[in-house]
């Protein structure tokens, strides 16, 4: 199968870059599909020079994609870098974005004139979505005037309406129980809306909140205490030894300073996102408008259930609707508009 070339798109969805692949043309075999996925990818070595990786977390990704009765199946693996390890315990709201225009391209979802709505269950939590794509004339349209901050230029808008987010992976929204406990010394608020999150203050922290993605990577002690949090706030929230893990991330959130809802730098464990997942983003807004949240004092409030959540290169735009207080609050709508976009379609050769 590898010898001649294994078929291949690698496509941007929303701030993320990755490759698709229809589930039939990967091993059956999880070990062996993930192996054959490091060597696709490059992993492990620092630049994936052998390999279609961008040697970033944010570009070293995967979505497989099978048809269903209902419409497609979406596995997202995140491939590391100077690793060799795939993890299939998280989401990825940004590759998702490329689901729909793919599965219309493979031939699994029938387009419709004008636009095609593509029911997809996120197998990794459980979770559906519907990607909305436009599709005049029966034929997937990249070209449009939506621009999404962290990625240069305009293109289609694809709409994506999430179903179940909440507690997808640890079982609860505040899988705590609490809208704010204390791990490791540090003020947080664990949150689960499509993505296992920890959210801390910028304060708690001794940082401001503002600073550039490769400062706060180059803060080793930041780093150290964020490991800490991060290993003991994954029992926490049902996900247990979280060591070799990429779940959960950890969100630094300070007042905003763009008109958004709240200021955020994230790490993806260990790197720091040029901008924020969606699903992070999504978990972001909960506990921005959640009372007695770490958020809460500092968020600024919104207007409806439209947030600009702000990042290191703009800010996204997700809505969030909710309902309740305290431990029963429920979210009862998560949507967000992403953009995403064919770079090529071929085959790919893994090295041997």
């Amino acid at each position: 199968m590898t010898g001649q070339g294994i078929p291949c798109m690698v496509m941007r969805g929303g701030t993320s870059k990755g490759a698709y692949f229809l589930a039939e043309d990967l091993p059956q075999d999880d070990r062996e599909r993930d192996e054959l996925l490091l060597r696709i990818m490059g992993s492990p070595d620092p630049r994936q020079i052998d390999g279609i990786g961008g040697a970033h977390p944010l570009t070293s990704k995967v979505a497989v994609v099978r048809r269903t009765d209902e419409g497609v199946d979406y596995h997202f693996l995140q491939v590391s870098v100077d690793q060799a390890a795939v993890s299939d315990r998280q989401n990825c709201g940004n590759l998702l974005a490329g689901v729909g225009p793919f599965a219309i391209e493979r031939g699994l979802i029938a387009a419709e004139d004008g636009g095609t709505a593509v029911p997809i269950r996120m197998t990794n939590t459980g979770g559906g979505a519907t990607a909305h794509v436009q599709t005049p004339g029966r034929t997937v349209e990249y070209d449009g005037d939506t621009a999404i901050d962290g990625v240069p230029g305009t293109a289609a808008a694809i709409v994506l309406d999430f179903e179940d987010t909440a507690g997808s992976s640890c079982g609860a929204l505040l899988p705590t129980g609490s809208a704010q406990d204390v791990i490791a010394d540090v003020p947080v608020t664990c949150v689960d809306n499509g993505m296992p999150t920890v959210v801390l203050r910028a304060g708690d922290l001794g940082v401001r909140g503002d600073e550039t993605p490769a400062e706060l990577e180059g803060d080793q002690r930041l780093r150290e205490v964020l490991e800490r949090v991060r290993r003991d706030a994954g029992k926490l929230m049902n996900l247990g030894d979280v060591t070799a893990l990429t779940v959960p991330k950890l969100t630094i959130v300070s007042p905003p300073k763009a008109g958004g809802v709240i200021a955020t730098r994230t790490f993806i464990p260990h790197r720091v996102h040029t901008s924020i997942g969606v699903l992070g983003a999504a978990s972001v807004a909960v506990a921005a408008v959640l009372p007695g949240s770490v958020a809460s004092g500092m968020a600024v409030a919104p207007d409806g259930p439209r947030m600009r959540i702000e990042h290191p290169t703009g800010a996204l735009e997700v809505e969030v609707e909710l309902d309740g207080t305290g431990p029963d609050i429920v979210v009862r709508r998560t949507a967000i508009v992403r953009t995403a976009r064919k770079l090529f379609d071929g085959r790919v050769f893994p090295r041997s």
